[in-house]
């Protein structure tokens, strides 16, 4: 895996990305236990096991050289029944936050990452703009007033434009609907509360980024069924926040437009997920490049679409701070993992060359975890569930450690750190 050493950005956040239910199990309260339950989806269990080893997991991102992580305080836990919160779950993730801390490594605290409290999901959950209002801001007012002592960064909400596809256009996830009206309410909903909770959070005088699920895509034809399926889906996938973001206004398919001026700038930095570019064909989403390879989930393995993605964000919000909230892939075969990530660097840094404000770039994840309808069967991590480093780990703790060299350093790589990344390495073989 060989790589130029490069420096980066003073203050430039290495970090990785994981949720509460996927790493610690779904929540005895949440509406995924029940889908679980129900048999549409894996047993959860109690994840990746992060609530017993979420201590050694910081010390050996420590050592691994990377700065952050982001995690996600789940709803369900917190407040299990309406207006009951429970202290233990709080004491948990307190805990949690101060043991990375303490590790050396700052956390970041996502409020929304696909799971609902079962009390609020049925009452209707997103589908009802009172329950956003009422329910939600008072959760986010509660998180920030419980917790912001301890964290350093806030995604208010994991991939807003996600859930509403998943959740309400048939793809799976709980409740199951498959409404093209309900998905149009919901993604507003997703859009206002996302935007909302930023205004909010950053009261705590922490930075606020969003997280949206971007891709670009590409037609393969010139047919007017191709032509208007483009512009679905960037106003859908793209204008709904970024609009909101840049004017105020969020304008979700043929839905009157929201005007709500006190949401402009909500966020500090643009954050977004990459994991895909899509083609075009008679109206119809296929495979982009055709000619790349398939990754396990069926898209396209290929990282050039990150560097789409930068060019057309700074292009549209220029000025703006953009932040990698998520790149990864899921694969049992590490060299693939190591290759996609070293190339998704070298993105990032000829970018950041290009004038492109890039505050951080998290990887899709630390630990092998649930990966929702796949249950555990998708890698993603750094590290596999028994915590033995893969090589992959390495790419991205080398690049770390030649951010911008402090004063009294050469910018070589921390021969200490370096052995303690070798040895990890060495002494804990891919399971991939």
């Amino acid at each position: 895996m060989p790589a130029p050493h490069r420096t980066w950005p003073t203050g430039f956040m290495w970090g990785t990305g994981a949720s509460s239910t996927q790493c610690e199990g779904a929540a005895p309260a949440s509406d995924w236990i029940e889908w679980e339950r129900a048999g549409n989806a894996p047993s959860s269990g109690n994840g990746n096991g992060f609530s017993e080893r979420h201590a050694d997991d910081f010390t050996i991102l420590a050592q691994l050289g990377l700065t952050h992580h982001r995690l996600s305080i789940e709803w369900a836990r917190i407040e299990p029944q309406e207006g009951v919160h429970d202290q233990s779950a709080i004491a948990h993730y307190r805990t949690m936050l101060q043991s990375a801390r303490d590790a050396g490594i700052h956390p970041w605290v996502c409020l929304f990452h696909f799971t609902l409290p079962k009390w609020f999901a049925d009452q209707g959950g997103f589908l009802v703009d009172e329950n956003r209002m009422k329910y939600w801001s008072r959760h986010v007012d509660f998180i920030a007033d419980t917790f912001s002592d301890l964290v350093d960064g806030w995604q208010p909400v994991n991939e807003t434009n996600y859930y509403p596809t998943a959740a309400y256009l048939g793809r799976g996830w709980s409740p199951g609907h498959n409404d093209l009206e309900e998905w149009r309410t919901v993604t507003e909903q997703m859009q206002l509360a996302t935007a909302e909770a930023a205004v909010r959070l950053k009261q705590t005088g922490a930075p606020v980024a969003s997280v949206f699920g971007l891709s670009t895509v590409h037609l393969l034809d010139d047919e007017p069924a191709s032509h208007d399926f483009v512009a679905r889906f960037y106003a859908s996938n793209w204008n709904a926040g970024l609009e909101l973001f840049r004017s105020g206004v969020l304008q979700v398919a043929d839905r009157t437009p929201i005007v709500r001026p006190e949401l402009a700038g909500s966020f500090d930095m643009i954050g977004f997920s990459y994991y895909c570019a899509f083609g075009v064909r008679n109206g119809q989403l296929a495979l982009y490049p055709e000619d790349a390879p398939p990754s396990p989930l069926g898209y396209t393995i290929w990282p050039e679409g990150l560097r789409l993605i930068l060019d057309k964000l700074h292009a549209e919000l220029p000025g703006t701070p953009l932040l990698i909230a998520e790149y990864g892939i899921g694969t049992d075969d590490d060299s693939v993992r190591a290759a996609y990530l070293s190339a998704g660097l070298d993105i990032t840094h000829d970018a950041i060359a290009r004038g492109i404000d890039i505050a951080g770039f998290f990887h899709w994840t630390a630990v092998d975890n649930y990966e929702w309808l796949h249950g555990f069967e998708l890698k993603f991590g750094i590290m596999d569930i028994d915590r033995r480093v893969r090589p992959s780990a390495l790419v991205l703790g080398l690049r770390s450690s030649y951010s911008k060299p402090t004063a009294g350093a050469s910018g070589a790589t921390n021969p200490a750190k370096l052995q303690i990344m070798t040895l990890a390495i060495s002494e804990s073989p891919s399971r991939s």
